[in-house]
């Protein structure tokens, strides 16, 4: 078999939906299963709604994801001299015409056909007609008037129309640019794309482009039509169930593997395996495991998978991802100080955290200025009583072996000595430390501030 070629093919007017990530995902996770190259193109013919913005933030997106391709972007506003040549060769064939029908006559048209109730598909006059008369005119295939058309989808399975429902589609428009039904199946031939993974709202657009293919005698490409990502509602995915682009979700704190790990579930599986890395997804991907039903997104499940990576994943790459998060926010970089905090204390950060912002926040005792503005709820642990007992506390960690053992074991006797369960005095503690009720262990975090820095901001919460 030759070598699987698939692309991914966005319209560049806006971002890089999530949904189009996952299209993208499904290409790329199949071209890299196989060995085969996984190509992009850029379908920027409309130009009114063109920006060289929106074309670099899908690059972007792709590669914040993690997704590369093989060669260098292709434009198909570029491509359309090539997509006219074909029309022209399709005229010269006999399998397109020229018409010259008048939108004034093709409504009229189909205001009649519909008080028949017949399909309202467009009968052109000129489809056999010689005539060459002095006016504007479109370039149509001519389609099959009878039979079946079939195709084969590697997720739907055998799909079938009958030909009286396929119109004539307009393959040249009467300015002589080219339509997307025409632009699309050429570039995809001249690509040598060898399968065609996209979303099952193109499921029509196949049975009609695959008429293109026929006419031109070239090899139909595998389909396969990947049902739509819905939101928890059962209802199309839209802006309210989270449908953003993937810049969002990057602006939110989530990994890029947590990401792709989720937009891999979403119509596909391995078995029961929920968490999995993308070097995983590429060696288990397979067509045969996309299921037919709409996928349902469902942000809990994202943030799960998403606390699942962030503990998973080696401590050097996380800090990376931590710095790469603060650039993209524009926000300060880390000192050298900070990043050995992280260093030292990343295991225990990202216990609790779903996402890069929770992870700053729980490492905010080391990256906030002492001394440290008690939030709200840590507030509520600093009161009179609770200032006395760390004064007391202060006075004997002066004198403490300072190693995580030691300082637990001296904690709790303290403890001990003030009738107090160890909660009521770490509490105190860790927010006296952090200024937060929620951080990494206290005696991890003691022993990674250093009995001085430690010492210093207890002085500061209970003078």
């Amino acid at each position: 078999m030759s070598q699987i070629v698939t692309r991914f093919a966005p319209s560049p007017t806006g971002f890089l939906h999530i949904g189009g990530a996952r299209t993208a995902l499904f290409n790329w996770l199949y071209a890299r299963n196989k060995g085969g190259k996984f190509l992009l193109r850029i379908e920027d013919t409309d130009r009114a709604r063109y920006t060289p913005e929106a074309a670099e933030a899908i690059l972007d997106g792709l590669k914040w994801l993690g997704i590369d391709w093989d060669g260098e972007p292709t434009s198909q506003f570029e491509s359309a001299d090539r997509h006219a040549e074909v029309a022209n060769e399709m005229l010269a064939n006999g399998t397109a015409y020229k018409c010259y029908s008048t939108k004034e006559e093709i409504d009229a048209f189909r205001t009649k056909a519909r008080a028949e109730k017949r399909p309202p598909i467009f009968k052109s006059p000129w489809r056999d007609n010689d005539d060459t008369p002095d006016a504007p005119y479109v370039v149509r295939l001519k389609a099959p008037r009878d039979g079946k058309t079939t195709i084969v989808d590697e997720v739907q399975g055998e799909v079938t129309w009958k030909n009286e429902t396929l119109d004539d589609l307009i393959l040249l428009r009467s300015d002589g640019s080219p339509t997307y039904m025409l632009a699309v199946v050429v570039d995809d031939h001249d690509m040598g794309v060898t399968h065609v993974i996209r979303g099952d709202d193109h499921l029509t657009n196949a049975a009609r482009q695959s008429l293109i293919y026929k006419a031109m005698g070239w090899d139909i490409p595998v389909f396969a039509h990947i049902p739509l990502i819905h939101g928890p509602d059962g209802a199309k995915l839209s802006k309210r169930h989270g449908a953003l682009g993937v810049e969002a979700y990057r602006e939110m704190g989530y990994l890029p593997e947590a990401i792709v790990n989720y937009l891999a579930k979403l119509g596909w599986s391995h078995g029961d395996d929920e968490f999995f890395t993308t070097k995983q997804a590429v060696e288990w991907f397979n067509l045969d495991s996309i299921v037919k039903s709409p996928a349902r997104f469902d942000f809990k499940k994202l943030e799960n998978l998403s606390g699942q990576h962030i503990r998973a994943v080696d401590n050097t790459h996380l800090l990376a991802e931590i710095e790469d998060f603060l650039t993209f926010q524009k926000r300060d970089k880390l000192t050298d100080y900070q990043k050995e905090m992280f260093t030292n204390g990343m295991d225990g950060l990202k216990e609790r955290a779903k996402t890069l912002p929770e992870l700053l926040e729980i490492a905010y005792y080391f990256l906030g200025e002492r001394p440290f503005k008690a939030d709200e709820k840590a507030g509520h642990h600093l009161t009179t009583v609770s200032r006395g007992m760390l004064n007391r506390l202060t006075s004997r960690l002066r004198n403490v072996s300072w190693s995580q053992e030691d300082l637990e074991r001296e904690i709790r006797q303290f403890a001990e000595v003030e009738d107090l369960k160890l909660g009521k005095v770490a509490q105190p503690l860790r927010a006296a430390l952090t200024g937060r009720t929620i951080s990494p262990s206290v005696f991890d975090m003691m022993v990674q501030l250093g009995q001085d820095e430690t010492i210093a901001r207890l002085e500061d919460a209970s003078g």
